[in-house]
């Protein structure tokens, strides 16, 4: 029994206190074990603690709790990280906030060279969706890891980008590594603990509250160099995690959109408050980041900003055409449910627009 990575877990079944009163805690006691064995009217000497709290740790009885959690994390090979240790990832460290025991699956180094976090809302639209694939495959040549919260929309289509282009990928969860949320993202999960990981302070049992999110957002910040905004509300989640990232001193970036756009007025606030810079292509985040990579598409640099006027049907069909490296107009008008005479407008707009370019045998490929 590993008595010492006991007493980590325990510390987090002490009702009443959180990471930061924890880490006070420990530091005056001088150790984590030492925290169990001190009487209540020695803990009532330390800062922020009362007689409830005191209470709480001097009373304590619920090491079967954290026997149980242990011997979760010995069956699935899962590893800790505690604060105190040297293991634990660099970024975090001088967060005050930070977990004080994280719980994390993968083969991904959580002191990865280069951290990108690329955040958005749920109901990503075609745009969104499109820019966030079209980022992760500029950035392949810098063999940074892509940071998210595996969450639905920009977040999940961020790991997939990202598992495309051999990059690593973690998701920090917002419960226990005993499932995962949502459920349809249990194969994505699996692959990344293959090429990545998944990540989370909470133990197994945990449910996807809906006040773990914010919790979680703060790991997504504190752990990344660069947090992207991709498309958020103006009280959306990623505009929070943009919030707190903020407060670390971490730089931002945010997708602008049209003004009457939902999931565009959080990222557009954030580059009037100057928080946040300007990203339209990987190239931006190199230059604010200062990591001097040149961007590579086989033997020669490629990139596109599509205009943020394109209608759904438009970026339906460049994703399609992208995907496909060229396609048809057959294939096109059958697998996108459009009848051939919108199609071929649609089409032609977007050879007027310089995005896509006509090929012998009604073909179109990406310009």
């Amino acid at each position: 029994m590993n008595n010492d990575l006991l007493y980590k877990i325990a510390l987090g079944l002490i009702p009443g206190i959180g990471d930061v009163l924890t880490k006070t805690i420990v530091s005056y006691c001088g150790g984590v074990e030492n925290v169990f064995k001190q009487g209540k009217s020695r803990l009532m000497k330390i800062p922020g603690i009362g007689d409830v709290t005191a209470h709480s740790i001097s009373s304590f009885k619920n090491f079967d709790r954290a026997e149980q959690e242990l011997n979760f994390i010995e069956k699935h090979k899962i590893k800790t990280f505690f604060y105190l240790d040297k293991n634990y990832p660099t970024r975090l460290k001088d967060i005050q906030d930070a977990p004080c025991l994280l719980y994390y699956l993968g083969n991904a180094d959580l002191n990865h060279e280069k951290i990108v976090a690329v955040v958005g809302t749920r109901k990503a639209s075609e745009y969104g969706k499109y820019f966030t694939e079209n980022l992760i495959e500029e950035l392949q040549s810098t063999n940074a890891l892509i940071l998210s919260g595996l969450a639905l929309g920009i977040d999940v289509c961020s790991h997939k980008a990202a598992l495309k282009n051999n990059l690593p990928t973690v998701g920090v969860l917002g419960h226990g590594l005993d499932r995962i949320y949502p459920a349809s993202h249990d194969k994505i999960a699996k692959q990344m603990i293959n090429q990545g990981g998944i990540l989370t302070e909470f133990m197994s049992g945990i449910i996807p509250d809906a006040s773990n999110f914010p919790r979680r957002n703060r790991i997504v910040a504190g752990l990344c160099d660069v947090l992207v905004v991709v498309e958020t509300g103006i009280k959306g989640g990623a505009r929070i995690t943009a919030e707190i990232a903020n407060m670390y001193n971490k730089d931002i970036m945010a997708l602008p959109g049209r003004v009457s756009d939902e999931h565009s007025q959080g990222c557009n606030y954030l580059i009037k408050q100057n928080k946040a810079s300007v990203i339209t292509c990987a190239n931006d985040l190199l230059e604010l980041m200062n990591w001097d990579l040149k961007l590579k598409n086989n033997t020669k640099t490629k990139q596109q900003t599509l205009p943020i006027d394109l209608c759904e049907e438009e970026l339906k069909i460049i994703s399609f055409i992208k995907q496909k490296t060229k396609a048809g107009i057959d294939d096109l008008s059958f697998e996108l449910k459009m009848d051939s005479g919108n199609l071929s407008l649609k089409l032609l707009d977007l050879e007027f627009k310089n995005i896509i370019r006509t090929l012998p045998g009604k073909f179109y490929e990406m310009v």
